[in-house]
């Protein structure tokens, strides 16, 4: 097996870490920016609830904010699991921690991200037209202690997001100030360590500057070790107050890994020598980095509010996996290398104007976004990572373009209009490669009754989308095979409407109940032997959402969600990992006795994984535990449990065709990476 060394800090993080080295040494004592935004760490936390979900506070019942207090209280196994704070999410890994998370939301198994848009600070995360995946979206970058909140949507509702939003949104916001130089390691089984640094200092008069950087390692419990390396970090400078301000960040993140992809279940039998851990192929794994730069600006005014942004992104992927062993290659293995490179910029203009509609306070807000993404990624055959055969290689080209109005008056009707353009340059087979180009309108509206000052009923109904692979939209010959294929469309139309209850009416406890339907003009399917998605038949989709957010005492809070999905292909059949049921339960106690504490139950549900639903998934129960002790005013050591009853579970099943080395015939079987064992990690978190 090729062992790869620790990857050479990069430019931004040794600026980063020669920043906060600077700034832990001079950074004057705990103040905040005057006049700016609250987005400090405070000593100690009043807990008055996890979420700021409270009757009036959105559009929709299924919407809501996740609160920083709620992501510091709970132990997080990797960035994307900030994602599981959204009630019904749930977020698992089929391959190395390097890789994008899997995502499970409403009946859709989102593979990594197709239909559920994130955004951090205002820049996208998913990727089009990506080398893995269409909407791609890699969190790993993402430091969860600089995490002020996240603000989340489910449907395709609002017209602020377009692209990659048909079951939901999230926008995750960093904070830009802290009250002391901030620093935490943790140190866990199977060589695990992680180290966080950050701090901020105020630079002039409501100017303040912000560095954060995450180091990390591991090998985690595989038999061949994940040899995981992995450097994050940001530069924030922001000025101003809430209603008149800016900001411009810097991120930089990069790291690489030995993967431990899904092994066939007739492997795991006693007696033959093979385990859950275990791997067919050593040399799977890969290499990723992201950089960006940021900018933004806002002003909130007696009439109005006003913003503008602008972004630009460097991501650069290289991804090695084998999932079907030996089926096509037998003499060499059936790995294959996936590349993707890319620079992607954007920005969006909004303004919003109150006024008055039939003699009632009304508010309308216009806004455009635009996205241009220039591509270069392939798929080639490849032996221990080097390529022996190319499949196919694309330069792309894609600009986005989106105009968005809503006039809302606690009604809100919406009406965004995006425009796709796209030019593939197929260079292995030139006759798949064009031009695309659609547009398409999307109508929202949303209805909010006040039944009671406690108890609201919302209606949401809207179209939404989700843009194909733009080389799916000009390929006409499957580049293996040679025979003929049809050109997929461009955009692929999603319409939805919900019906939701949010009510108060017991004091401390925040009810929701939501029922949803959805219904898709065309289903992305994972193929295995592909390591991506293809279009398949319409689908449809219905559920309903439970959620309650109970706080019986000072310092305790409980959450609960529950949610139901049923999904179905046109002709009646199942959707592949259409998960039905999904389950999270979670108590946190803060400074009850000298105490922090968070147990969470988190259950994923059964899902048919063929569509004949002749195979189908085990659900899977795991319980988180948090335990901290504040051991002097600015020092805590917290014990981290993940998995705490050491349960046999996995992270994805999937059936597919596969072929090990010896085998005459391909063998239709399930699929699974395990879920890891019982982890405890230590972490001493200390502000200076």
């Amino acid at each position: 097996m090729k062992h790869h060394p620790a990857p050479p800090a990069r430019p931004v993080a040794r600026a980063v870490q020669a920043l906060c080295a600077a700034l832990a040494a001079a950074a004057p004592p705990a103040q905040a920016t005057h006049g700016a935004a609250d987005t400090t760490l405070p000593t100690t936390i009043v807990v008055q609830g996890n979420y700021d979900n409270a009757v009036g506070s959105h559009d929709a019942a299924s919407a809501g904010t996740v609160r920083r207090e709620a992501v510091l209280a709970r132990a997080l196994q990797r960035p994307g699991d900030v994602l599981e704070f959204v009630p019904g999410v749930v977020v698992t890994q089929h391959s190395g921690e390097g890789k994008a998370n899997q995502y499970f939301l409403r009946g859709f198994n989102l593979d990594h991200g197709t239909d559920f848009a994130t955004r951090v600070d205002g820049l996208p995360v998913n990727m089009p037209s990506h080398g893995h995946g269409q909407g791609y979206s890699d969190l790993n970058f993402l430091i969860p202690e600089l995490v002020q909140r996240i603000d989340y949507r489910k449907g395709p509702y609002t017209a602020a997001v377009g692209d990659f939003a048909a079951a939901g949104s999230a926008d995750i916001r960093l904070v830009t100030t802290l009250p002391a130089p901030l620093g935490l390691v943790t140190l866990g089984r199977d060589g695990h360590r992680r180290a966080v640094a950050a701090a901020s200092r105020p630079l002039a008069e409501g100017v303040s500057l912000l560095a954060g950087l995450e180091l990390a390692a591991g090998d985690g419990p595989w038999t061949v070790p994940q040899r995981q390396r992995k450097a994050s970090g940001v530069l924030t400078l922001a000025g101003g107050t809430r209603t008149r301000g800016w900001q411009l960040s810097l991120q930089g993140y990069g790291q690489r890994w030995t993967a431990t992809d899904q092994v066939p279940e007739r492997l795991l039998p006693p007696g033959t020598g093979f385990g859950r851990f275990d791997s067919l192929d050593a040399t799977s794994g890969g290499d990723s980095a992201r950089h960006s730069l940021a900018g933004e600006w806002h002003e909130h005014g007696e009439r109005g509010k006003r913003s503008a942004s602008a972004w630009l992104i460097h991501s650069d992927l290289d991804l090695n996996s084998n999932f079907t062993y030996a089926l096509e290659r037998p003499d060499d293995g059936d790995q294959f290398k996936q590349r993707d490179r890319r620079l992607s910029a954007g920005g969006e203009l909004a303004g919003s104007v109150d006024h008055a509609l039939g003699g009632l306070p009304a508010t309308t807000t216009l806004g455009l976004q635009l996205r241009h993404d220039r591509i270069r990624n392939g798929l080639y055959d490849s032996v221990a990572r080097a390529v022996t055969a190319t499949v196919r290689e694309d330069r792309i080209e894609q600009t986005n373009t989106a105009l968005e109005l809503s006039p809302a008056v606690r009604a809100v009707l919406g009406l965004r209009a995006d425009h796709l353009s796209a030019r593939v340059d197929a260079l292995t087979l030139p006759a798949n490669g064009g031009r695309a180009s659609a547009t398409q309108w999307s109508p929202k509206a949303t209805l909010v009754w006040a039944v009671t000052p406690r108890t609201e009923l919302s209606f949401n109904a809207g179209r939404g989308l989700h843009s194909n692979d733009a080389r799916g939209m000009t390929t006409r010959t499957d580049p293996r095979s040679g025979e003929p294929l049809a050109p997929v469309p461009t955009w692929v139309p999603v319409d939805a409407a919900e019906i939701g209850l949010r009510t108060e009416a017991v004091p401390g406890l925040q009810s929701s109940v939501v029922l949803w339907g959805l219904r898709s003009a065309s289903e992305l399917v994972y193929v295995g032997d592909a390591g991506g998605n293809e279009p398949s038949l319409a689908s449809r989709r219905r559920g309903i959402e439970i959620n309650q957010r109970w706080t019986p005492a000072r310092g305790v809070v409980v959450d609960a969600d529950l949610a139901f999905n049923h999904a179905r292909l046109s002709d009646g059949s199942r959707i592949p990992n259409a998960v039905d049921r999904v389950a999270a339960l979670a108590l946190t106690l803060r400074d009850v006795a000298g105490l922090d504490a968070s147990l969470q139950w988190r259950y994923l549900g059964s899902a048919a994984l063929t569509e004949d639903n002749t195979l189908r998934s085990r659900p899977a129960s795991t319980v988180n535990l948090r335990l901290a002790r504040r051991l002097a005013p600015r020092v805590t050591l917290a014990l981290d449990v993940s998995n705490l009853f050491d349960r046999a579970v996995d992270d994805i099943q999937y059936a597919y065709e596969s072929q090990l080395p010896g085998e005459a015939e391909p063998v239709l079987d399930r699929h699974l990476h395990p879920a890891e064992p019982r982890r405890v990690r230590l972490t001493l978190r200390t502000g200076f």
